[in-house]
């Protein structure tokens, strides 16, 4: 029986607003230069190649795996932009996997047509991507008669290089209307160039003119705004879903994150890549690439706390839970019991009280201080350990393997 005592801490769960769990299965296999000028593009190709031989069996045993992950560290949501629709078993997958880990869902198909700016052709190795607006609503149709309080759908029309503005319109009509929509938007400075192009306006700005952008929207990385964008974009009620981690290991760039807080702008965290599969990591990395551009400290604060950690948690908390279109994000009457359980033994944690416990979680640089993990009142994880993760842990060894030889 698991002991708590008074210094234990509790926190509400992370969302993860921004996932492609066959990435997981990537981390560490880029990090050698592939061309001269190494970037977001190079490291696209080398993504191409790993999928291309992807499974729906190997699916579901990567995603297991990282939803287990997820969970033992803090996460009790997840947003699956999924856009590998080829077969279309692939969606259902991740939702197997979802259930099985016992972490809430929200799965978005991705509307993906075109390779590029101008409808351009989709290349060979992005074809296992193709999908129109007819068979993204047939997914939803399919899926909707299996929604349970852990599971929801929505929409991710991939970006504004690979859905056309009629596409991107007709699906949205499409849709109910409280559907979560994701998006990347301006991750890349090339991306930004193109379609000011193409369309005369840069993606962020282009959406917010053209598209009913609010409160169900979450526009991923936009990390190449400008001020007016900025203004807009939190005037919008949508959310920001910044993922660091990805962002750092990409080179993409840095969101002005300090400036749309600012204009009371919303915002969540993802893991993306999931070259980090840690919500600790993703805030320390984001209030740091801060710090190294203002060259301050201590920066994300509240009105109603001075404390860094205390204000990033809540804030990502609840911007995801909106994102995901979820009742959680804080503990609070009518939402879900979605909690993190902080280890009040670990060293890290030691004599910390109040403010100072969630400054330990992100800042003490520690791994191991979440314990427990209950999503919607069920405990997943209890001291630090899975049911499943022996059993996972072997079946996404033996897909990587697969993969790999």
């Amino acid at each position: 029986m698991t002991k708590y005592y008074a210094r234990d801490a509790v926190l509400p769960g992370m969302a993860n607003l921004h996932s492609h769990a066959f990435q997981r299965a990537m981390a560490g296999l880029t990090e050698v230069r592939a061309a001269a000028q190494d970037d977001f593009w190079s490291w696209r190709q080398l993504m191409y190649q790993f999928m291309e031989r992807l499974t729906p069996e190997q699916s579901q045993a990567i995603a297991t795996q990282l939803y287990i992950e997820m969970l033992k560290h803090g996460y009790t949501a997840v947003a699956e932009f999924h856009y590998v629709h080829d077969p279309a078993e692939m969606l259902d997958r991740h939702v197997h996997a979802a259930h099985d880990a016992g972490i809430a869902i929200t799965v978005l198909p991705a509307l993906y047509r075109w390779a590029g700016f101008g409808k351009k052709p989709l290349e060979p190795r992005q074809r296992r991507f193709t999908s129109s607006v007819r068979s993204i609503l047939d997914a939803l149709a399919r899926i909707r008669g299996k929604q349970s309080a852990d599971l929801r759908i929505g929409v991710a029309p991939h970006s504004l290089r690979a859905v056309d503005a009629d596409s991107l319109k007709e699906l949205i009509r499409g849709l109910e209307a409280d559907m979560p929509i994701h998006i990347h938007a301006s991750e890349q400075t090339r991306e930004v160039e193109e379609s000011t192009f193409a369309l005369g306006k840069r993606p962020v700005e282009w959406l917010l003119e053209n598209c009913p952008v609010d409160g169900r929207w979450c526009l991923v990385h936009a990390t190449h705004v400008q001020a007016s964008e900025v203004a807009a974009l939190a005037a919008s009620g949508a959310v920001a879903g910044l993922c660091p981690t990805t962002e750092a290991n990409l080179g993409d760039g840095i969101f002005p994150l300090l400036t749309y807080r600012g204009a009371s702008g919303r915002w969540g965290i993802g893991g993306d890549s999931h070259v980090s599969r840690d919500p600790a990591e993703e805030l320390r990395t984001l209030e740091y690439v801060q710090r190294l551009v203002m060259r301050r400290r201590n920066l994300n604060i509240s009105s109603t706390s001075a404390a860094v950690g205390t204000t990033l948690w809540l804030e990502a908390a609840a911007g995801g839970a909106r994102a995901l279109g979820r009742g959680m994000g804080a503990i609070a009457p009518g939402k879900r019991a979605d909690l993190v359980v902080l280890d009040g033994e670990q060293a890290d944690l030691a004599a910390r009280s109040g403010d100072a416990i969630a400054n330990a979680l992100i800042f003490s640089g520690a791994s191991g201080l979440v314990r427990d993990t209950m999503v919607a009142g069920q405990w997943v994880v209890r001291e630090r350990h899975h049911v499943l993760e022996e059993k996972a842990a072997a079946r996404y060894a033996r897909a990587v393997g697969e993969l790999l030889s």
